[in-house]
């Protein structure tokens, strides 16, 4: 159920050869990752349980789901763009059935990041879950 963005990132996943070029291709997509906002940036926005300092800023427009998000770290900063991909612009509704372990998983980022990562990835899609569950 993973959108077409998150599908061209596992696509591009397939055709990287080792780990190196997968985190060098993560901290790219954080890189063209619009900036947020200073004023975004606030205890409302930060997402607690990252070891780095990270701040989503959920959207709902139209019954679908968007959201802005940053972080101090490059590589965070990518897998805020890459959980973008997973859920932007999907139905408020569908955002709580996506299995983001799953998917996270096709792209091995389940296996490769560190614990403390790991955690702050899982606070950053309890975040977006609570958020759109609120919405809905």
């Amino acid at each position: 159920m993973a959108t077409q963005a998150f599908e061209d990132i596992a696509e591009t996943f397939d055709f990287l050869e080792d780990w190196e070029e997968r985190y060098r291709h993560v901290i790219e997509l954080g890189k063209a990752m619009p900036p947020m906002p200073d004023a975004l940036k606030a205890p409302a926005t930060k997402v607690e349980g990252c070891a780095s300092q990270v701040w989503i800023h959920p959207r709902i427009e139209a019954g679908h789901f968007d959201f802005e998000g940053d972080s101090d770290a490059m590589i965070v900063r990518g897998l805020i763009a890459v959980l973008h991909a997973l859920y932007s612009g999907l139905p408020v509704a569908e955002v709580g059935k996506v299995d983001a372990a799953a998917e996270l998983g096709r792209l091995g980022l389940d296996r490769h990041l560190s614990a403390q990562r790991s955690n702050g990835v899982r606070a950053m899609i309890t975040r977006i879950r609570e958020v759109a569950a609120a919405a809905g």
